[in-house]
């Protein structure tokens, strides 16, 4: 059993391996999309300063108190597109029977997937995430106490354990419905655009469905309130803010039977 599990991790490290080597083959090539993967965090942060160039508040948030839900969505969001995003491949896949060769390995179908093509340039705009949380937590005015220090780092786990969950899930469509991209697209960077902001600045029926249907609000919204030590305007308790660790373990549970049920579903090309 210890041998079996031991050749997994090796088979595992070499997959990561290779990918590695292959991606930093051309170091300046590799060195550009480093750079260039940061634009879209950069984008999110630019787009809220720019809304606060003609407000001073947005859904009843202070620039800086929404750069903390900026801060907590963005390093969520990067880490998890650069561990699982590549997920988004699955559609390809199933559509040219590449999948099949997956299944016929000796290793786990889910981690074969993620490792073939680890997006490693990805690692800059992970990093730029945890950067705009550090700064934005540090410039907030946060009164630290041993519980929030522990949340700051809680939620931002929590965090990438949903929007993983998030990818897992709406690729998993694709098992039935090939053509799912745009579907799915519009879910996990929908998702990722939803949780940037108050969920306060949303219609009343899209914040149902989008922070509390799906969970959306748990990423960064309520963390962040109580991180800043805000009661919810919408009048939720103070101990909601915590729930971003149970809300996440809902979403890997949700995730992980709809993978098992998609594979098993799965009957080759042209099925």
């Amino acid at each position: 059993m210890a041998e079996a599990s031991g050749g997994a991790l090796a088979a595992y490290r070499a997959l990561l391996g290779a990918q590695a080597r292959a991606q930093t083959a051309y170091r300046t090539s590799f060195a550009i999309d480093l750079v260039g993967n940061v634009g879209s965090t950069v984008l999110d942060v630019l787009t809220v300063l720019v809304i606060f160039g003609v407000t001073r508040e947005l859904g009843g948030f202070t620039l800086r108190e929404t750069l903390v839900i900026v801060g907590l969505s963005a390093c969520a969001f990067a880490v998890a597109d650069l561990l699982v995003g590549n997920i988004e491949r699955l559609p390809g896949y199933v559509r040219t029977g590449l999948f099949d060769a997956v299944l016929v390995r000796p290793l786990g179908a889910l981690p074969q997937l993620l490792l073939m093509d680890l997006p490693l340039r990805k690692v800059s705009r992970a990093v730029f995430g945890l950067a705009v949380l550090v700064v934005a937590v540090g410039s907030a005015g946060v009164e630290w106490t041993p519980a929030r220090a522990l949340l700051v780092v809680l939620a931002p786990l929590a965090g990438v354990v949903f929007f993983g969950s998030v990818f897992v899930a709406t690729a998993t469509v694709s098992f039935w419905w090939v053509d799912s991209g745009q579907l799915a697209n519009s879910v996990t960077y929908g998702g990722r655009d939803f949780t940037s902001y108050p969920v306060t600045v949303f219609e009343s029926w899209f914040r149902a469905l989008f922070a509390y249907g799906l969970g959306f609000a748990f990423v960064s919204y309520h963390p962040a309130l109580t991180l800043l030590g805000r009661a919810d305007p919408l009048g939720l308790p103070a101990w909601v803010g915590w729930a971003a660790p149970a809300v996440a373990l809902v979403a890997a549970v949700g995730a992980a039977a709809a993978w098992r049920t998609g594979v098993r579903h799965y009957r080759s090309t042209g099925s």
